[in-house]
């Protein structure tokens, strides 16, 4: 198949074009670097042999994001071009509305205006809110989101259901996800996010290296067995090769929702402590208040993936700190 990867060149993104690539897939990309670097095309060609083709720009030109529909004949999208900081979209409510969900729009309208049958979108399990009931299974009804980057997932969940409605020949998947972290084990894509990180294990790496001084952990005080936020983390590498099977096998008509997770939850300071345990390196970290939108709990049952897709993560908590420094490495000073 011929694959639009919006937001390809990104941590997930550009890990599912080496799935992709590696499936004998061809991959077309867009991606403005707002979030990454030019250097990461070079580095999927290193590790797959094979270039994607890329279009530099933000999926918001309409203008330009019509011409590569135009100019490809596409079979699928995998539309993961979303701002993703829980904590920087409570600060910048207006830039996470604009971009997730008019990109979303565009690339609908274009799928419909182009016959491309059919779409992966990378969601998020932060649509189920703060759940009622954990492990979290597809059948759990939605929630109240508690950040407006969580509001955006939901809002983009139900464009496309609409989309799909209006459009019956369209299959929509929406695959909802909780906490990626590792890198490709060859250590040449991973995560090295602009700035201090928002998120967990890229804040690690920057204290690894030492280009951050500790780690700020959000929060002691929440029910749980060591006060800090449980979630469900995941291997990068897993979570690409779900978008592929997605991408392969929920082909038919309709609207498919799969969660992508391990099961088990694990704490901040797991993490922590397994990073030091995996790569022999002390990681400072100051105890600091919570973050506004963050929730205690939360983890998935994974059972749907494995029945539909026959997916299950491989890779475990070691995997994920290894591979996370081996990709660090190559940023220490």
């Amino acid at each position: 198949m011929n694959i639009l990867v919006t937001g390809g060149t990104g941590y997930i993104g550009s890990h599912i074009c080496v799935e992709l690539l590696e499936s004998g897939h061809d991959v077309v990309v867009i991606d403005d670097f707002s979030n990454s670097k030019p250097d990461v095309l070079e580095s999927i060609y290193k590790i797959t042999g094979k270039h994607v083709k890329f279009y530099e720009f933000n999926v918001l030109d309409e203008e330009k994001t019509e011409s590569v529909f135009k100019d490809n004949k596409l079979d699928a999208v995998i539309h993961c071009c979303a701002f993703k900081a829980v904590g920087e979209s409570v600060q910048k409510p207006i830039e996470y509305y604009t971009n997730n969900l008019m990109t979303t729009l565009v690339v609908a309208k274009m799928m419909k205006k182009y016959h491309v049958p059919s779409i992966v979108f990378s969601s998020s399990a932060t649509v189920y809110g703060d759940p009622e009931v954990v492990p979290l299974t597809e059948d759990c009804k939605l929630g109240v989101t508690t950040n407006p980057y969580g509001a955006t997932k939901a809002m983009m969940e139900r464009i496309l259901t609409d989309v799909q409605f209006a459009n019956p020949e369209m299959s929509v998947t929406l695959l909802r996800y909780f906490n990626p972290i590792g890198a490709h084990e060859s250590g040449l894509i991973g995560e090295n996010p602009k700035g201090i990180p928002n998120n967990l294990m890229p804040y690690i790496m920057k204290v690894a290296t030492g280009e951050l001084p500790e780690l700020g952990v959000f929060g002691d005080d929440y029910d749980t067995p060591d006060g800090t936020g449980v979630r469900d983390y995941i291997h990068v590498v897993d979570l690409a090769k779900g978008h592929v099977l997605a991408i392969e096998k929920y082909n038919t008509p309709g609207v498919h929702i799969c969660n992508l997770g391990t099961g088990k939850g694990y704490s901040v300071l797991d993490i922590v402590h397994a990073f030091e345990r995996v790569n022999g390196i002390k990681i400072p970290y100051v105890i600091k208040p919570r973050r506004p939108g963050d929730i205690a709990t939360c983890y998935a049952d994974p059972t749907r993936a494995k029945e539909q897709l026959g997916w299950v993560a491989e890779k475990n908590l070691d995997d994920m700190c290894r591979d996370t420094w081996n990709f660090a490495k190559q940023f220490i000073k």
